[in-house]
Formats: structure tokens, C-alpha cells, sequence
């Protein structure tokens, strides 16, 4: 084969490449702006949003290449998009484990959106202690002369499971896998520490909104004086009372 050929192969392979890298990379940036719609609407139309924060990230081809060698996946464009599903990825980080499924409800409510998969290790953790909700969407990305449908991976969890999915992670890395039993052990210790945490986070959250409710409810009474007492009575029946007075 002349240089000449060659180059021009090894340009279409750069090219076909970019051009797969890339429908990943639009399909984040589709994903990316329905969160970040969902969050400037919790910040400024409601008093609470759920979303601590997002990272996302899109695996680089060699990342890949170790995941199809893994799986013995056929190395093309159409085996690795149809059988890899976590290619794109989001990573929404909540304060509470309720947060985790109003999000997740909100997400698969997106007319465009489709679910492939859920897996959700919250309810059922790994045997190391790791928790998450994961769901694997699908949607749609326009090109100038196509449609295409992508794989994106999304994982919802805590900050406490967050900060302790990040130190496995870290200890894993550092040992290659071959971790000693003694820091497996204090991982799966930490992993319940963790779960403690979010449980009697999500108490103190659920009397925080029960009190707001009771407060809301509050502001809408007005109080009627009857015998030297004070009895609660609703705002709007009070005043309906006092215009039907008015006008007798």
C-alpha cells in the first residue's frame, strides 16, 4: 500500500472516530442543559433544590478499547455504541436519599428521554457497601443530515455515598485492585457510617418540611376572638365573614 492510500485511510478512521467521540459529547450537552434548566428552576420558582452538584465526563477511546477487550466486544463503531452504555455519563450528587428519586422521577418524566435501565444500589448495595441509583437513558441527538439515538449513563447518589464511592475508588487505583483485607474491611465499616449518616440526615430533612408545612399553614389562619379566647380560623373564611358583614 503507497503512503499516499494510507494517509487517506488513516484520514476516514480520524474522521469516523471524531465523528463517533463526538455524538457523545452533544448528547452531554443535551443532558447537561435539561439538569441545569431543572436547577435555575428549583433556584429561582421553588425554596428547595435537590442538586448539590454535577460532573460529567465522556471516556476516552482507550478507556474504551480495555472495556471491549474486557467484554470481547467486536471493535466497531456500531458493536461499541449499541453494547457499551456508559460511554457518556452524568453524575448528580443530592443531599438526601429522597432527593435521589425526585430526581430520577424528573429525569424519566422528559418526553424525549427514553429508560433503558435501572439499577438501583440503594435499595440493593454491592457487597462492598457501594450505593448509587443508576439509569441508563436514551436520547435523541440531531445531526445536519440524521438522527441518532445515544447511550447516556446517569448516577444519582448522596454526598455522604459520593465521598465514599471517591475513597474506594482512590484505594482501589492505589492498589491495583489488590486491596488489603484490612482496608476492604474498614470500606465496608465506612460504607454503614455512611448509610447512618444519610438515614439521620433524611429524618431531620423530613421534620424540617413537616415544620415548613405546618408554618404555611399557620400564615393561611387568622384567629377569631370568641369569649375572651382566640380560635383559629382560616384567613379566606375570615374574610369572606367580614365582607358579608359589611354589607348587611
Amino acid at each position: 500500500m503507497d503512503d499516499g492510500k494510507q494517509i487517506n485511510q488513516l484520514k476516514v478512521v480520524r474522521k469516523e472516530l471524531t465523528r463517533f467521540m463526538l455524538t457523545y459529547k452533544f448528547a452531554l450537552d443535551e443532558m447537561n442543559t435539561k439538569l441545569n434548566i431543572l436547577q435555575e428552576e428549583f433556584e429561582h420558582i421553588h425554596d428547595y433544590n435537590p442538586i448539590e452538584h454535577l460532573k460529567s465526563r465522556i471516556k476516552s477511546p482507550e478507556s474504551i478499547l480495555r472495556k471491549c477487550q474486557r467484554k470481547n466486544i467486536p471493535i466497531t463503531q456500531n458493536y461499541i455504541g449499541n453494547h457499551i452504555k456508559d460511554i457518556a455519563g452524568i453524575r448528580i450528587v443530592c443531599s438526601f436519599i429522597s432527593d435521589i428519586y425526585k430526581i430520577s422521577e424528573m429525569i424519566q418524566g422528559q418526553k424525549d428521554i427514553k429508560v433503558i435501565e435501572t439499577k438501583d444500589y440503594i435499595k440493593h448495595p454491592k457487597p462492598n457497601g457501594y450505593k448509587s441509583l443508576h439509569l441508563i437513558l436514551s436520547i435523541p441527538v440531531f445531526f445536519s443530515d440524521r438522527q441518532e439515538e445515544v447511550f447516556i449513563e446517569i448516577q444519582i447518589r448522596t454526598v455522604a455515598m459520593d465521598f465514599w464511592a471517591s475513597l474506594e475508588h482512590k484505594i482501589y487505583y492505589k492498589y491495583d485492585g489488590e486491596v488489603p483485607a484490612h482496608l476492604i474491611e474498614e470500606l465496608t465499616t465506612s460504607a454503614n457510617i455512611a448509610n447512618q449518616l444519610d438515614e439521620k440526615m433524611e429524618v431531620l430533612h423530613a421534620e424540617i418540611n413537616e415544620a415548613k408545612e405546618d408554618k404555611s399553614s399557620e400564615s393561611q389562619m387568622d384567629f377569631l376572638p370568641l369569649d375572651n379566647k382566640r380560635y383559629p380560623l382560616p384567613k379566606q373564611l375570615l374574610e369572606s365573614l367580614m365582607e358579608k358583614s359589611n354589607k348587611e
